[in-house]
């Protein structure tokens, strides 16, 4: 069996009918991606103020020429498409800064400035795209800021191109829809410690670049690592047709909440002709659940907003652009892969339900749903980063839940436990590892790596098995059209041999919980109780902020951490008074009483009513087991 990480010759011979099978030929979304192009970032590297590495560029050279075995020449393709970087001329006063970071940031030329729409995940990488700009268009003011969603990579680079105190001088607006807020909390801070941790996997930040390892995500090279900013919108879009003009820039607002993001819009630039349609047409087929962890999105609002989009602003655009990818130029080509795009989403969403209905489960449908031959076709409805596959699968899940109807399946035993059965019944882990073998050499990769991830959670300490599943996962990966699939496999098998590569940035970045209201706060605050550890504890506390005429109480019983900002007649154990901008210290839960009276904190009553609700909370593990138990 190979040691070197060969492809195996399965893969070789996959790889050879797709070459065979699509239309590599068609050069028109390279046209695309190079229209407009004004100059690159040299180097193509960020670093932070220590000299950190946040963003390399360059590091994607390699993607040139064919696509070697290691890779599936599908998302070689796309990999090329997205690593160009660089700015680029959308139209006459519409820039963009793309292959910087994940995602684009966009540059809207106004009377006295610019306004920033989506800028990147970090601070750093922002900064950069705004020199690179400048550098093209002169040295224009920040009037503005637009957050078409609430993920980080729309918004996380903000302190990048303006600042919190212009921001609160009124002298530079932040629009986002309406719910922006919540759904960047709930989405990056309740459960952001798990997020993150599979993000990791997802976009694989830290695997070495190249073309046995991370090629990109599909949606972009990868994530920054820098820091991530957020300051709060003093503009909310509350409805579709609502109009804002900012800098003498008029911009007409479609709300398309449930799509991509729970909170997300898209915007129309009459003056341009132009058309931000935010995450939710992109050059791939996207994700209806991300294999990071999300709320599962709604197939049909999606497409039912893109309809919408059409009959809205479709007669009126001359492009349309994202916070991803390249545009589309041309009034009829937009319409057309607007619909194509609508047509991929409403396709999955009813024929999954179709055939739901019928008795099938999501991986009976996922296994054998079939696109249309026009969806088949074009390239910006393939799955680079979502996947038919597991798109079917959650909306499956957004109807069903979890349980597929079989009581077999109703009451599993969890993995380890069952893993040891499995491997008994089978034989011995010895016994497993060689029939697992003979799967490998017939290409039966995915039965391999279901029976040796049993050896692995039964026997971690397995060698032979664990060598022979992160080999099983290489192959895998390199058949993979689907970027955060081949990180997923890439990773695992990193893990198997080497140990975890760890998580590349923060599960919560401080600066979210500045933005949070004192609801979210202490809503981050209860997720990390450890309930048995709190189940004897009975303890008040009310904070009462100084800055803003609110008081609230804090309980925890029965391992519950409750909150309320409703008056009580009895005095809490220990009160709190403080000004909201020390409240995020309270929240990282190591504050003690010396450190929170530094922070303007003044404390009355029992101070060991804190301590001891400070002893209950678990801090996030941010490197947690994923390929072993």
């Amino acid at each position: 069996m190979s040691t070197d990480f060969a492809p195996d010759d399965h893969v070789v011979s996959q790889q050879r009918r797709i070459r065979e099978s699509l239309p590599f030929g068609d050069a028109d979304d390279f046209d695309a991606a190079d229209r407009g192009f004004l100059g690159r970032l040299e180097p193509g590297e960020v670093r932070d103020d220590d000299g950190r590495v946040v963003w390399d560029g360059d590091a994607y050279a390699f993607l040139d020429g064919e696509a070697p075995d290691t890779v599936n020449p599908s998302l070689w393709r796309q990999s090329k498409l997205v690593a160009r970087q660089g700015l680029y001329e959308v139209v006459p006063g519409i820039y963009q800064a793309r292959g910087l970071d994940l995602s684009n940031v966009t540059f809207v030329e106004g009377y006295r400035g610019v306004l920033v729409i989506d800028p990147l995940i970090s601070a750093e990488t922002a900064a950069a795209a705004l020199r690179l700009y400048r550098r093209y268009r002169g040295e224009r003011d920040v009037t503005g800021v637009v957050y078409t969603h609430s993920h980080v990579d729309h918004f996380g680079g903000v302190k990048g191109v303006t600042t919190q105190q212009q921001v609160d001088a009124g002298a530079v607006p932040v629009l986002a829809p309406e719910g922006f807020l919540e759904a960047a909390v709930s989405e990056n801070v309740y459960a952001g410690g798990a997020m993150s941790r599979r993000s990791a996997y997802m976009m694989a930040p830290s695997l070495p670049r190249g073309p046995r390892g991370q090629v990109g995500t599909g949606l972009g090279p990868s994530n920054s690592v820098g820091a991530i900013t957020l300051i709060a919108p003093t503009v909310d879009i509350r409805y579709t047709g609502q109009q804002e003009t900012v800098d003498g820039i008029r911009i007409v607002f479609q709300l398309a909440p449930g799509t991509e993001a729970p909170a997300e819009m898209h915007l129309h630039l009459p003056e341009f002709n132009a058309l931000c349609i935010a995450e939710n047409a992109t050059h791939t087929l996207h994700n209806l659940l991300t294999l990071r962890g999300a709320q599962v999105r709604d197939a049909r609002a999606w497409a039912r907003y893109l309809t919408e989009a059409i009959d809205l602003f479709g007669e009126h655009t001359d492009v349309v652009f994202a916070s991803h990818h390249w545009p589309t130029w041309g009034r009829d080509k937009v319409v057309e892969y607007l619909s194509l795009q609508r047509d991929l989403y409403a396709y999955l969403h009813d024929q999954t339900l179709r055939l739901v209905n019928s008795g099938y489960t999501g991986s009976e449908i996922a296994e054998s749903l079939r696109l249309p031959p026009a969806l088949e076709r074009a390239w910006h409805a393939r799955g680079y980063y979502g996947s038919v596959s597991h798109n079917v699968k959650a909306i499956y899940q957004r109807y069903l839940g979890w349980f597929d109807g079989n009581p077999a399946h109703l009451w599993q035993h969890p993995p380890v436990a069952a893993a040891r059965r499995y491997v008994r019944f089978m034989g011995g882990a010895d016994e497993v590892v060689a029939k697992a073998r003979s799967s490998y050499q017939d290409g039966d990769f995915r039965w391999v790596a279901e029976v040796l991830n049993h050896v692995v959670f039964a026997e971690p300490e397995h060698e032979a098995a664990r060598r022979l599943l992160a080999e099983t996962y290489e192959q895998l990966g390199y058949g993979a059209e689907n970027g955060t699939w081949r990180n997923f496999y890439l990773t695992g098998a990193h893990e198997l041999r080497h140990g975890s590569l760890g998580s590349a940035a923060a599960p919560a970045a401080p600066d979210l919980f500045t933005q949070l209201s004192p609801a979210q706060l202490f809503d981050a605050l209860a997720v990390r109780v450890n309930g048995p550890r709190g189940w004897d504890e009975q303890l008040t506390v009310d904070i009462d902020f100084t800055d803003l005429d609110e008081r609230h109480r804090l309980t925890l019983r029965n391992g519950v951490l409750s909150h309320t900002a409703a008056a009580k007649p009895s005095p809490a154990d220990v009160l709190l008074r403080l000004p909201r901008s020390a409240l995020a210290v309270l929240v990282s839960g190591h504050a003690d009483a010396a450190e929170l009276a530094e922070g303007g904190v003044s404390i009355e009553g029992d101070p060991d009513v804190l301590r001891r609700l400070m002893s209950v909370l678990d801090k996030p593990d941010p490197d947690f087991a994923i390929v072993t138990p």
